[in-house]
C-alpha cells in the first residue's frame, strides 16, 4: 500500500523511480541519454523552482523568503495586527486575507468574538486588506478559491495553510512570521529537503482523500520521514484524482509534520481555476527530466481502504476492517495510549461502545478545511440516501467549508438528502476541529473527516472530570457508519452508486459581503477596539544571567500545541494576552500558571528597580548558591522567570500563543529533546525565548528547581556551540553543571532574543 525509500531516489521523466545507490549514475544515463548529479537534479524539483522564484539571498542554502499573500483567521490576526502596529505598521505591502471562521459564536464571551471581528473589518479599510464575515468560508477554502495560483508562495497563521495540489506552495506559521512580511522582512529558513509522493493506481468506490492522507500520515509520522520537509506529490496516479480529492489528501499533510507541501498539476487543476473565474492563475508544473528526492513515499491508491485514525493522534492509524476485526486488542492498545495522553487524570475506557460484538460511535461530524469540500459532501449524500441516522444518541452535522459549496449542494438537491436524514446542515465554521462546536458528551465517541484528534481538542475538559474522544475517518465511512445508525462502517460496504456532480461557483456571494479594499489603505480609518483587545504587555531583554525554575516538567513522547494552550472556549481570549494566558498549560498541568506567575514577582520588581528577594523568598538562597562561584551575578544583571521541560513540544496547530502565553507570564525558556515542529520553535524565538535542547536521558534537574545561566546573553551574542548551565541545589549549597544547546539560529534570531521578542526588535518608539 505505502512503501518508504531508505534513501534518496531519482524520478526520470516522471514515471520511472531510482533509489540511490551505486548503479544509479549508468541507469539515468541510460535512461536519460546523459550524465546528471545529484545536486543538478536536486534542482529539477517543482519545490526548487517555486522557492528559487521567491528568495531574495542569493544562495539557495539559505534562504530569504517573500510571499506572495498572507492569510490569517479571528484566534489570530488581532494579536498579529496589533504587534505589526507597534512595530510601526502602515499598511498591508501584500494582500491579507482576515477570516471568521473560528470565533464564528458570538455568544461565546460576551461580545468578545464580534469586537475581534470588528477589529479585523476596520483594520482592513485602514491598512487596505480583504475581511471575509463569519459563516461565509473557512479560512483555506477561501484562500483555494481566492487566493491560489500557480507557482505562488502563500504564508499563514493556521498550521493547515496548504494549497500545494492548486500548484501553490503554502506554509503555515505562528503571528511573529506574518509580522515580519507585513514589515518587508523575509521568511528564513535552510533550503528544505523535498520528498516524493509517488502516487500510483486509482482508489476504489468508497475510498477518499481522508483514507489516502490517514494512510500516508500512519507511514511516516513516527520516523520522522519528512519532519521540515516538502512533500512534492507526483506520478501517474495524481491524474486520477479529482482537485477536490488532491486538496483533501494535501491539506492533513500538516499532520506529517512536513514543512510544506506541491504537486504537479494538469488540466484537472486549471478546469478549478477555470471554474472560479481565476483561469490566469493556472501554471503547469512537473518535475524535471531527472529529479532528485531526499526520499521516496510511493503510494497505491487501489490498495488504500477506508481508514480510521483512533484516539488521541492522527498518526494512530488503521484500516475500519482491522478494527472490527481485533475490537479488544485495538481498543487495549487505545486504552493504553490515554493513560499517557491523559496521565491518568480521568477514567477512559472504549469497552461499553462495543455492543453485540459492533462498536458503537456517537457522534458524526463533516466539517471544516479537511471534510467540507463539495465532492465529500455530495458524496455523503449518495451514501445517506434512503436512511435515516434514528432517534436515538447518534447525531451528524456537516459543515460545508464555503457559502458558494453550501449554495451549490442546495442547488443540486444534496443538501435536502442530508437533512431528510435527521443529520444538521451548518454554515461554514472551523469550531467542532478545535472544541468550540458540537462538543461531544461524556465518555462519547466522535468520528470527524476534520483535521485533528488530539486530547480534549473536541473541548471536552479534563480538569472538570470530562472526557470524550475523537477518531478522523473519510466523509464517505462517516456516511455509511450513519446510515447504520452508529455502527462503526467503512464506505466500501455501500453498494449503491457515488455519482460525480458538476460543481458550478457563484462568485456573487463573496462580491455581496467580502470586503475587499483592493490593496487600497484607507488611512482616516479608525480601528475599533473592543474592551477585551489589549496591547502586548512590556518584555524586557535578555538579561546578562538567568536564574529560571523549572515549573512543569511533561515526558509525553509529543506535547500538542492544544496541550499547551487549550483551544476551544479559551480562544474567545485570543486578543487579550493576560486574559488567555491564564489557561496557559490549564489542561495538562494545572499547577503551571500560578508556578509561572510566582516567580515572576521577582522579575517585575527587579524591573521595577526593586530588590527582587524582597518579591520572592527564594531568591535570597539561590542567590546566595550562585554567588559562591559567580561573584558578579547580582539582582542587577540577572533575570528571573521560569522554564518548562517537555520531550517533544509544538505538534500541531501554529498558534503562537503556545509561546507567547508562557512569555507573558514570565517564560524564559523551553528545553527539551527536540522540537516537533519548525513553527513552535520559531514562535519560541519571535517572542525571545531560549529554544534549549538537551539530549535524551536522565535529567539534570526536576519539576521546581532554580537553574542558573551565567553570560546567557554573551553565549547568545558570540554564537557559543554549548551552553552551560547549572541547577542551583540550596539544600547541599552547590552548582550541579550540565550543558545545552540552542541549535541553529541566524543572526536576526538572535537579535530578536537579545531583545526579548519581536516587537522590541521592530519596535518604533
Amino acid at each position: 500500500m505505502i512503501t518508504l525509500s531508505e534513501g534518496g531516489a531519482y524520478l526520470v521523466h516522471g514515471t520511472e523511480i531510482i533509489p540511490e545507490g551505486a548503479d544509479a549514475g549508468s541507469q539515468i544515463r541510460e535512461k536519460a541519454g546523459r550524465e546528471i548529479s545529484r545536486e543538478e537534479a536536486a534542482k529539477n524539483t517543482i519545490a526548487y523552482g517555486i522557492l528559487e522564484a521567491h528568495n531574495t539571498s542569493g544562495t539557495m542554502d539559505k534562504l530569504k523568503i517573500t510571499f506572495d499573500k498572507l492569510t490569517s483567521h479571528d484566534i489570530t490576526f488581532v494579536g498579529i495586527i496589533q504587534t505589526a502596529r507597534a512595530s510601526g505598521l502602515t499598511r498591508f505591502p501584500i494582500p491579507y486575507v482576515l477570516t471568521n471562521c473560528h470565533n464564528s459564536l458570538c455568544a461565546v464571551g460576551g461580545t468578545i468574538n464580534e469586537d475581534d471581528h470588528m477589529f479585523g473589518l476596520s483594520c482592513a479599510k485602514k491598512y487596505g486588506g480583504v475581511y471575509v464575515p463569519p459563516h461565509q468560508a473557512v479560512i483555506h477554502q477561501y484562500a483555494r478559491e481566492m487566493l491560489a495560483g500557480g507557482g505562488k508562495m502563500i504564508l499563514g497563521s493556521d498550521s493547515h495553510t496548504r494549497y500545494g495540489a492548486l500548484g501553490t506552495m503554502a506554509m503555515g506559521e505562528g503571528g511573529p512570521e506574518l509580522v515580519k512580511q507585513l514589515l518587508s522582512q523575509t521568511y528564513d529558513i535552510n533550503m528544505p529537503g523535498v520528498v516524493g509522493v509517488y502516487l500510483t493506481g486509482e482508489p476504489v468506490k468508497g475510498v477518499g482523500p481522508q483514507d489516502v492522507a490517514l494512510a500516508i500520515i500512519g507511514a511516516v509520522f513516527d520516523r520522522g520521514y519528512v519532519k521540515n520537509k516538502v512533500m512534492e506529490f507526483v506520478g501517474p496516479g495524481v491524474a486520477a484524482l479529482s482537485a477536490d480529492f488532491r486538496i483533501g489528501i494535501d491539506v492533513m499533510t500538516t499532520e506529517t509534520t512536513c514543512l510544506s507541501s506541491i504537486w504537479q498539476t494538469d488540466e484537472q487543476i486549471k478546469e478549478f481555476y477555470d471554474i472560479h473565474g481565476r483561469v490566469e492563475e493556472y501554471k503547469e508544473l512537473n518535475p524535471g527530466e531527472v529529479t532528485y528526492y531526499d526520499g521516496m513515499i510511493t503510494v497505491d491508491l487501489s490498495k488504500i481502504r477506508p481508514m480510521i485514525a483512533m484516539p488521541f493522534h492522527p498518526s494512530n492509524t488503521y484500516t475500519i476492517d482491522e478494527v472490527n476485526a481485533n475490537l479488544k486488542d485495538v481498543l487495549h492498545d487505545v486504552e493504553e495510549r490515554a493513560k499517557v495522553s491523559l496521565d491518568g487524570a480521568v477514567p477512559y475506557s472504549l469497552q461499553d461502545k462495543v455492543v453485540n460484538g459492533k462498536f458503537m460511535v456517537d457522534q458524526g461530524i463533516i466539517a471544516g478545511c479537511a471534510g467540507g469540500g463539495f465532492e465529500n459532501i455530495c458524496a455523503a449524500a449518495d451514501i445517506l440516501k434512503g436512511s435515516y441516522i434514528g432517534a436515538d444518541g447518534f447525531t451528524l452535522s456537516v459543515y460545508p467549508a464555503s457559502m458558494p459549496v453550501y449554495m451549490e449542494l442546495i442547488k443540486n438537491g444534496c443538501a435536502a438528502a442530508i437533512l431528510e436524514t435527521g443529520a444538521v446542515l451548518k454554515t461554514a465554521f472551523c469550531g467542532p476541529c478545535f472544541g468550540a462546536g458540537d462538543t461531544p458528551a461524556n465518555n462519547a465517541f466522535s468520528i470527524r473527516h476534520s483535521t485533528r484528534n488530539f486530547p480534549n481538542r473536541e473541548g471536552s475538559k479534563l480538569q472538570n472530570g470530562q472526557i470524550s474522544s475523537v477518531a478522523l475517518m473519510d466523509a464517505r465511512s462517516i456516511a455509511a457508519t450513519a446510515a447504520n445508525k452508529g455502527v462503526l462502517t467503512p464506505a466500501t460496504a455501500f453498494d449503491g452508486e457515488i455519482g460525480k456532480y458538476q460543481y458550478h461557483f457563484d462568485a456573487n456571494i463573496y462580491a455581496n459581503r467580502v470586503f475587499d479594499s483592493k490593496g487600497v489603505a484607507d488611512e482616516s480609518v479608525e480601528i475599533q477596539f473592543g474592551p477585551n483587545i489589549k496591547d502586548w504587555p512590556a518584555m524586557g531583554a535578555l538579561p546578562e544571567n538567568l536564574v529560571l525554575r523549572v515549573v512543569s516538567e511533561i515526558h509525553d513522547p509529543v506535547t500538542t500545541t492544544d496541550e499547551l494552550i487549550p483551544s476551544g472556549e479559551t480562544s474567545s481570549y485570543r486578543s487579550n494576552p493576560l486574559g488567555l494566558a491564564e489557561f496557559t498549560l490549564s489542561r495538562k498541568d494545572p499547577a503551571y500558571v500560578e508556578r509561572a506567575k510566582d516567580i515572576q514577582k521577582a522579575e517585575k520588581a527587579r524591573m521595577q528597580g526593586e530588590h527582587p528577594c524582597q518579591a520572592h523568598p527564594d531568591v535570597k538562597p539561590v542567590m546566595h548558591v550562585v554567588k559562591k562561584t559567580f561573584t558578579d551575578a547580582s539582582h542587577e544583571n540577572t533575570g528571573f522567570g521560569s522554564t518548562i521541560f517537555a520531550v517533544k513540544p509544538g505538534d500541531g496547530s501554529a498558534r503562537e500563543q503556545a509561546a507567547s502565553c508562557q512569555k507573558v507570564l514570565g517564560g524564559w525558556a523551553n528545553i527539551a529533546n527536540e522540537y516537533a515542529t519548525k513553527r513552535y520553535r520559531s514562535n519560541l524565538i519571535n517572542w525571545g525565548m531560549l529554544p534549549f535542547l538537551i539530549e535524551e536521558g536522565e535529567l539534570p534537574f526536576k519539576n521546581l528547581d532554580y537553574l542558573f545561566f551565567p553570560e546567557i546573553r554573551k553565549a547568545v551574542e558570540e554564537k557559543a556551540e554549548t551552553i552551560q548551565a547549572y541547577r542551583v541545589s540550596v539544600e547541599a549549597d552547590e552548582l550541579v553543571p550540565f550543558t545545552l544547546t540552542l541549535g541553529e539560529l541566524t543572526d536576526e534570531e538572535r537579535q530578536i532574543i537579545l531583545k526579548g521578542c519581536l516587537i522590541n526588535y521592530n519596535r518604533v518608539n
